[in-house]
């Protein structure tokens, strides 16, 4: 039986990552990036709607190389109004070629978060940059004020971590216009952390949270909560860490492999937001995220949880404690949340209570069950499983101008992981196969009509299989083959009737094999490879295919349009009327 494995924690130059918005839904206006090695993707950038945007430059040319923030002012567009049709944050990064760890980069404004990803690893020979954008529309009344914002991107930059990360953002603002009317955005942001311009909380553990007590209008028709939880350090490899129970005779890191961000409010459950399994560019091996990283690693998505139950509770003129939490955090989680709501611009006072919580009596505690066997020689095969599914109901009343309003959440949320283990003299070989998944419903009725109606199903599936193979030399090879991916129907009605639907699907699959000598040095890598294919639709026509493919870290094929009709990306630019909760990128289906 092998000794401790040659752990990935050590080899696998640990650090965080990345997901650029890239290339745009016209194929025609992107160039063929075959042949090259710098960071290509095949996600599509915001969809705009027609005009000329005013842009507001937040910042150019910086550099990162120490832990400093990057300061910045913010003044409001002139010229464009001050309700728009859509505001875009575009952001462009770089590091030199050289030496660096993938390092988090984070953007805010008055304590918000606007930008949440990590950045691309370099190489000796190959400086990448990329591009990402955020869909910021949602985020309106923020960026009416002037404020002050920072840039933070810890870097080291010495002898050894030679790489210097750069970076400039911008907003650009769409005016309204008769074919581009001013969205229905959220009337209010409240960020939940504690810092004035914004950062991160750490969560080192399930009770640590991100909490701020929030005395709000007394007039709150609906509230959503943005929230972004990112794994670091110990657990930046939660999705292939085993119960304590089992840690020492797998060989594996503890704490279990249940993550999940838990919302409360004055410490009642209030809604779950699951934890996308995000691999960053320098995790597991390197070499399988280049050119072309993970799913969301250089742009994650929020998740939006609808606290619209809350209301009536919310516009009571009391202070409310809103908090986050993540279930299973094992040394830690980096957080942030920011609250929307939407005021019910004809009354002073909206009041209301919740009339019914299924989730405080459904504590996030999974199942655990394994079928390992050990032989006499002491090889170990068999799996750990963990598994959890809730279904939960929430439903409140607020009394607005339109009469009581009640607002209902139903919500099935599951979490099914099997690590599959082949331990012996010679191999070590862990298999992990994990699904997050969630079927939700939002809806709003007065008496006995349903009036509008939010429906989603999101699915996380992640597939690892690792495996270390020692010769008799004592070299050895890590062979590794990841798949994930991001699957999300959308779905929204009116009085019954469906006004728009939409589906996206993002793909990577990658594998890489590292060999080593005898004394633990690497020697050379063979058989990179990996693949991209992103794909939407929407009920408007709207339509986006694109697939990237590589070998040996070079672009080797990109197809565009494949399934759309023509053959050519296209999307109809769309701004719900409603002010749905989809986090303000319904053409991408987030």
């Amino acid at each position: 039986m092998l000794p401790k494995r040659f752990t990935r924690r050590g080899l696998v130059f640990a650090g965080l990552s990345f997901v650029f918005a890239g290339s745009a839904f016209n194929a025609a206006a992107v160039t063929d990036p075959i042949g090259s090695t710098n960071v290509t993707v095949a996600d599509p950038t915001v969809p705009r709607p027609p005009g000329t945007p005013c842009v507001v430059q937040l910042f150019s040319g910086l550099t990162f190389t120490d832990f400093n923030t990057r300061p910045y002012t913010y003044t409001p567009p002139t010229g464009c109004g001050t309700h728009w049709a859509k505001v875009v944050l575009e952001a462009d990064f770089s590091v030199t070629a050289g030496r660096q760890f993938d390092r988090t980069a984070t953007l805010w404004l008055g304590g918000v978060n606007l930008y949440f990803g990590t950045t691309q690893e370099p190489s000796a020979a190959v400086a990448p940059s990329w591009h990402v954008e955020r869909d910021l529309t949602d985020y309106s009344a923020l960026l009416r004020q002037a404020g002050n914002g920072q840039a933070v991107i810890g870097n080291i930059v010495n002898g050894t971590y030679t790489g210097v990360i750069g970076g400039s953002a911008r907003l650009l603002f769409y005016p309204a216009s008769p074919s581009a009317p001013a969205a229905k955005a959220p009337d209010a942001i409240y960020p939940l952390g504690s810092d004035a311009v914004g950062n991160t909380v750490a969560l080192g553990n399930s009770d640590s949270q991100l909490v701020k007590a929030l005395s709000l209008p007394r007039n709150v028709e609906r509230a959503y909560l943005d929230v972004f939880v990112q794994s670091q350090n110990a657990d930046e490899f939660w999705y292939t860490c085993v119960p304590d129970q089992y840690a020492a005779q797998v060989q594996e890191c503890g704490g279990g492999n249940f993550r999940e961000a838990e919302v409360s409010i004055d410490g009642q459950p209030a809604g779950v937001a699951p934890v996308y399994p995000w691999i960053y560019t320098g995790g597991i091996d390197p070499y399988l995220w280049r050119p072309t990283p993970g799913v969301q690693t250089l742009n994650f998505m929020p998740y939006r949880v609808d606290l619209s139950p809350f209301a009536g509770v919310l516009s009571d003129g009391a202070p409310h404690q809103v908090a986050v939490n993540v279930a299973g955090a094992n040394n830690y989680f980096s957080a942030t949340a920011s609250l929307l709501v939407y005021l019910d611009p004809h009354v002073k006072q909206v009041s209301g209570q919740i009339e019914r919580n299924t989730l405080v009596d459904q504590p996030p505690t999974p199942t655990i069950s394994d079928t390992l066997v050990t032989d006499a020689s002491g090889n170990i095969t068999g799996d750990i499983n963990t598994n959890l599914s809730r279904h939960f109901i929430i439903q409140g009343y607020a009394n607005t101008s339109h009469g009581r309003v009640h607002n209902k959440v139903e919500q099935t949320v599951g979490f099914a992981d099997t690590q599959g283990f082949t331990i012996n003299a010679t191999t070590y070989r862990q298999v992990s196969d994990q699904l997050t998944s969630v079927s939700s419903s939002s809806q709003s009725s007065v008496g006995a009509f349903v009036i509008s109606k939010y429906s989603e199903q999101l699915s996380y599936p992640l597939h690892v299989d690792f495996t270390q193979q020692v010769a008799a030399d004592g070299s050895f090879a890590l062979a590794t083959v990841v798949h994930q991916n991001y699957a999300k129907h959308g779905e929204h009605q009116l009085f019954g009737i469906t006004l728009y639907s939409a589906n996206v699907n993002d793909t990577v699959d990658s594998g890489d094999t590292l060999n080593f000598d005898a004394s633990g040095h690497l020697t050379s890598h063979t058989g990179q490879h990996s693949t991209q294919a992103f794909a939407f639709g929407d009920s408007l026509g709207g339509c986006y295919r694109r697939n990237v493919g590589t070998l040996s870290g070079v672009v080797t094929s990109y197809d565009s349009g494949n399934g759309c009709p023509n053959n050519q990306n296209s999307v109809l630019w769309f701004s719900h009327p409603d002010g749905s909760p989809d986090g303000g990128n319904a053409v991408l289906g987030w």
